[in-house]
């Protein structure tokens, strides 16, 4: 049995828009798993239900075997961090962590250490008497950090917590929460919609469209092995192509052209597709996984120029490097490794 569960999680607002549609999701103790997609796809809403902000009118949320569903939020012990800090900006770096301590009435000395350990463990030693006034936005979002872990929750939750950050913060800052999370082991669940920060720390990624959870896995196997064109499309792939199945593993595109592709699709609806840097000019003589297209707009990108092309099995971006450039309405052979092929579900 899988740590945290949620199991047909259905959550309408005023009884007309459903916004979750029997979700489930299961989450391994010491994983951090993210939630991944645009706004309105109900990452956030799935977040409030496991926070206990949004009770869902059907389906149940299990932790550690001990149904929490109804339970409040006061008594769920588990961490949360938002995107906009929520500090008291009366109180110390130090008054800040150690508030959720004393709102449990804990023995003055065992707040101390506690408060004390997981400011080192923040690197927030030195701050401990600073105001949030007084204090850089990664140093703030490191307090809400320790204000989150000093409880020792059962179930950290992170809100877009890095999305009010520069791009420079946002690096250093996603190093520290998987640094963090590592070393406490604990269970987190992460709710961005940003791609690059999601792959970079999560163990697993469910990526989410319209109130249900589309492909749920590993970041690797997510990115180069996308489940149906909606994740595709949202982690970078542009060519949707139109293929019959002949045989297993091997398709045909209208103009006759045949290829081969390291998997297979059972779909009804099914579309090939691959990302633009991994296609590459054909060779003279090379027949298999070659389509023939005519140039049309191109683009200079620096590094590269791209070029779409127009071919029998519809449209195709391709990156190529600058040492040639092809002309409008020029005539150019592609070669789509089965490798880099992908058939996903429509």
């Amino acid at each position: 049995m899988a740590f945290m569960s949620l199991n047909q999680i259905d959550v309408s607002y005023d009884k007309k828009k459903q916004i979750l549609k029997g979700l489930n999701l299961n989450v391994e103790k010491g994983e951090l798993v993210s939630l991944l997609g645009p706004s309105g796809c109900g990452k956030s809403t799935t977040l409030r239900v496991v926070a206990g902000f949004i009770d869902p009118q059907g389906g149940s949320f299990l932790l550690d075997g001990d149904d929490m569903t109804k339970v409040p939020v006061h008594k769920r012990n588990f961490g949360l961090v938002f995107q906009s800090y929520a500090l008291f900006p009366h109180l110390s770096v130090y008054d800040n962590v150690a508030f959720g301590l004393r709102t449990r009435k804990m023995d003055k000395a065992l707040i101390d250490q506690k408060v004390t350990d997981i400011l080192e463990v923040c690197g927030l030693t030195e701050f401990k008497d600073r105001f949030p006034k007084q204090m850089s936005g990664g140093q703030r979002q490191r307090v809400a950090l320790a204000r989150a872990l000093v409880i020792e929750p059962k179930l950290l939750l992170l809100d877009e917590p890095l999305s009010n950050l520069d791009a420079k913060l946002r690096l250093s800052m996603r190093v520290e929460i998987k640094r963090l999370q590592k070393k406490l082991g604990i269970t987190t669940l992460f709710v961005t919609h940003d791609q690059e920060e999601c792959f970079s720390i999560s163990d697993k990624v469910a990526v989410m469209n319209n109130g249900v959870i589309e492909q749920f896995d590993s970041p690797e196997n997510i990115y180069r092995r996308p489940a149906t064109e909606f994740v595709a499309r949202f982690i970078g792939f542009e060519n949707f192509l139109e293929f019959e199945r002949i045989k297993t593993n091997t398709y045909r595109a209208a103009d006759g052209c045949t290829f081969e592709v390291d998997m297979d699709c059972q779909e009804e609806r099914y579309a090939g597709t691959i990302r633009p840097d991994d296609i590459r000019l054909a060779e003279d003589g090379q027949t298999g996984n070659v389509i023939q297209g005519t140039v049309g707009v191109r683009t200079f990108l620096g590094k590269s120029y791209q070029y779409e092309v127009n071919t029998a099995a519809g449209l195709i971006k391709v990156n190529m490097e600058t040492s040639h450039v092809f002309g409008e309405g020029e005539t150019v052979r592609l070669y789509l490794p089965k490798d880099k092929l992908v058939l996903v579900r429509r």
